[in-house]
């Protein structure tokens, strides 16, 4: 066998591969900055002539996204963004309090000081955000601090799996912020947080993160329960005493 026969094939799939990453990047960018809907039908031609690419990145940048939870694929029907009911959404908040926990009690035994510093850093951030009433910072900031402590425990496997639970729950619509008070609030736990893991108490920073989650699962349910329109019963007249 000729290895110079086959390096422009090796080479075609290596190009195809990494077209597919980055076409992958780029809608997913889209579906997490709300550009592209939930339910929202994704275009293979569309796409590609967008992103000047063939079609077969495109295909596999949608099987890629499928994996990653963020688009369904329909027999005869094509890819859509996926949508998140508010019932999977509490359990995914649920998972995730379960291996934030796992975390919290990792990091109290292990944190080194320039990640402890790293974090601080974080913390004053978001608190330059609150000042400033800027919720999209304060947002972003939040999902940096969380996606950093799982960083730091070290677990690559956790770690994906936390990734995913994340971009699911990005799928679903969530107000936690829109309430100015909630920001001072999830500081306040974020600080908690960091103080219980530089206690060294791994029970302590466990319980610490756990009830953060389960805080914010709260706080997601409450806002959307109260956003949710009331149904109303058809109009009836109405009898004047």
């Amino acid at each position: 066998m000729n290895p110079k026969a086959e390096t422009p094939t090796a080479l075609a799939l290596l190009r195809s591969s990494s077209l597919a990453t980055v076409v992958q990047q780029e809608i997913e960018r889209a579906i997490l900055h709300g550009e592209l809907a939930p339910d929202a039908k994704l275009n293979e031609a569309q796409l590609a002539d967008k992103l000047g690419v063939s079609r077969g990145p495109v295909r596999e940048a949608f099987r890629m996204l499928e994996i990653a939870g963020l688009v369904r694929q329909e027999k005869n029907r094509g890819a859509f963004v996926r949508r998140i009911e508010l019932e999977e959404a509490m359990e995914i908040y649920t998972l995730r309090a379960m291996l934030e926990e796992s975390v919290g009690r990792t990091l109290a035994t292990m944190i080194a000081p320039a990640q402890l510093k790293a974090m601080h850093a974080l913390l004053d951030a978001m608190a330059r955000a609150i000042k400033t009433s800027d919720a999209d910072a304060y947002h972003l900031l939040n999902l940096e601090f969380h996606d950093a402590l799982v960083e730091f425990a070290g677990n690559r496997k956790l770690s994906a799996i936390y990734r995913q639970l994340i971009n699911e729950l990005s799928l679903f619509r969530r107000l936690n912020f829109a309430d100015a008070k909630a920001m001072p609030l999830s500081a306040a736990e974020h600080d908690g947080i960091i103080k219980a893991i530089t206690s060294g108490n791994p029970e302590r920073a466990g319980r610490a993160m756990r009830e953060h989650v389960l805080a914010s699962r709260e706080r997601t349910l409450h806002n959307q329960t109260r956003a949710k329109p009331a149904h109303t019963s058809p109009a009836r007249k109405v009898r004047h005493a």
